[in-house]
């Protein structure tokens, strides 16, 4: 399959191969993971962290790992959104996609084109939370994630688009370049 994938954090070039599966994370993992040790603190101490603000990554990690729990028992035919890259269906897709990660002042090299012959998944990520110091709450929002429903509050889907797999860079379609 075809679709296009905002290049941001990392360069990538035309021709180049990314594998992704369970033995070969992403990025978005190393940064979850080495936030394990603050999670598990919070599961294990919530009253330490009651009223406290948790910092970006914390937050992230709470939802992630509850999201990877949650895939992994109910459904593993999905890829991890710690082993995929995120990718449109369209140029226009991946181009306000782009235009959301400058503005969040993310590092965005460019869009391109790209081939995954890999699992994909196709889901809302209005349904993305942040994390919070209750783990139970934390799976009650990923299980909504995965099973993939309407929104509860009748809110149009902004579409979210994983693939794992062999991923090849067909094209470098735009080049951004910013906040790098």
């Amino acid at each position: 399959m075809y679709y296009y994938h905002v290049i941001s954090d990392v360069p990538k070039y035309q021709g180049e191969h990314i594998l992704l599966d369970e033995r070969h994370p992403n990025g978005v993992h190393k940064r979850v993971y080495s936030q394990l040790d603050v999670v598990k603190d919070i599961y294990q101490n919530p009253q330490r962290y009651r009223g406290m603000e948790l910092s970006h990554e914390t937050d992230v990690a709470l939802r992630e790992l509850a999201l990877e729990k949650i895939r992994r028992e109910k459904y593993p035919q999905y890829p991890s959104r710690l082993a995929s890259l995120y990718v449109s269906k369209t140029y226009s897709e991946a181009k306000r996609w782009g235009e959301y990660f400058v503005r969040l002042g993310r590092p965005t090299y460019g869009i391109a084109k790209i081939r995954a012959d890999g699992n994909c998944f196709v889901g809302d990520a209005y349904k993305c939370f942040d994390g919070t110091i209750s783990e139970k709450e934390n799976l009650r929002k990923a299980e909504l994630y995965w099973a993939n429903g309407k929104n509860e509050d009748g809110h149009e889907p902004i579409v979210e688009i994983l693939v794992d797999g062999d991923i090849e860079i067909i094209e470098i379609v735009k080049v951004i370049n910013t906040n790098i």
